[in-house]
């Protein structure tokens, strides 16, 4: 199958779960039909109205982003974090300053670059490529387009009596009136919280609420993240999507085949680990693989 050709198994898939989903009209429906997807409008971590939130842009550095250099020519810029905010520890904030002084350097950038695994929450931050969902009666999956990541959210009331570190955790997850209710713990400290490469430890712990809004236009994920190893408190935060879906909303986002953007559709095939890249003049990171069994 060649990029760009559709996943044909799991359009099938995703019609058939949602198909059999359907017969709940209690239930969100994220994915009525297997070509509705959900993009990021900013690829931010945005603060609540009140309480601690996550890392933000310097002021002083504000990012100009891809979409910014389209719409008016402007260079873009890697993000720099404020490195004031009080939800960091010591370690944690020495950490992000390193990435800091890279960006500054142009010489950072994003985590997915070599197409190892975003982890929670970082995998929301993608701006242009699209996320799928496939509800079943026992499960929920999450997939991030670019390389297939797909993340299990199992419907039970609670976690594995010795749950191991992974990629994406272990996450399960209820339905609350028009919400789905996501507790992540399990996490591997390989990944990061988000763009400005803040870390974490192996006690984060995410509680994620998805509800869809505006008419089924907008999907709002709002985050409750703790960890009392990287951070001194718990914060809250929220990130926000459009609905991309042929005849109804379709993408306007510029759509190129190297960044797995597209046009509205089911979800493609698309191979970024076959596609290591080298910037900088430095190697990159080694392709992801995997050499045992993780189950």
């Amino acid at each position: 199958m060649t990029f760009g050709s559709h996943c044909l198994l799991c359009i099938a898939t995703a019609a058939i779960a949602t198909a059999g989903h359907a017969a709940t009209p209690s239930v969100p429906e994220f994915a009525p039909n297997p070509a509705v997807s959900w993009i990021a409008l900013t690829g931010k971590l945005e603060p609540l109205s009140a309480g601690a939130g996550p890392v933000q842009d310097d002021p002083a550095f504000p990012q100009v982003t891809n979409d910014e250099f389209r719409a008016t020519g402007r260079q873009p810029t890697q993000p720099i974090a404020d490195l004031n905010n009080p939800i960091l520890q010591p370690w944690a904030r020495e950490e992000v300053r390193k990435y800091n002084a890279l960006a500054r350097a142009d010489k950072a950038l994003s985590p997915g670059t070599s197409c190892w695994p975003m982890g929670v929450p970082a995998v929301f931050l993608r701006r242009i490529q699209p996320l799928f969902f496939i509800q079943a009666h026992d499960k929920v999956l999450m997939v991030s387009q670019p390389n297939h990541e797909v993340r299990h959210i199992y419907l039970t009331d609670r976690h594995s009596e010795n749950v191991k570190p992974s990629w994406y955790g272990e996450s399960i997850g209820h339905y609350e009136g028009d919400e789905l209710v996501v507790d992540t713990v399990g996490m591997t400290t390989k990944t990061y919280i988000d763009d400005f490469y803040t870390p974490h430890t192996d006690r984060l712990h995410v509680v994620e609420h998805v509800r869809m809004t505006d008419g089924g236009n907008r999907l709002e994920i709002r985050l409750q993240v703790e960890d009392p190893g990287a951070f001194t408190m718990p914060w809250n935060a929220i990130i926000r999507f459009r609905r991309v879906e042929p005849g109804r909303a379709e993408n306007t986002a510029a759509t190129s085949a190297v960044t797995a953007a597209r046009p509205a559709g089911p979800l493609l095939e698309v191979n970024c680990a076959e596609n290591p890249f080298s910037y900088f003049g430095d190697q990159s990171r080694p392709i992801p693989q995997a050499t045992k069994l993780d189950f």
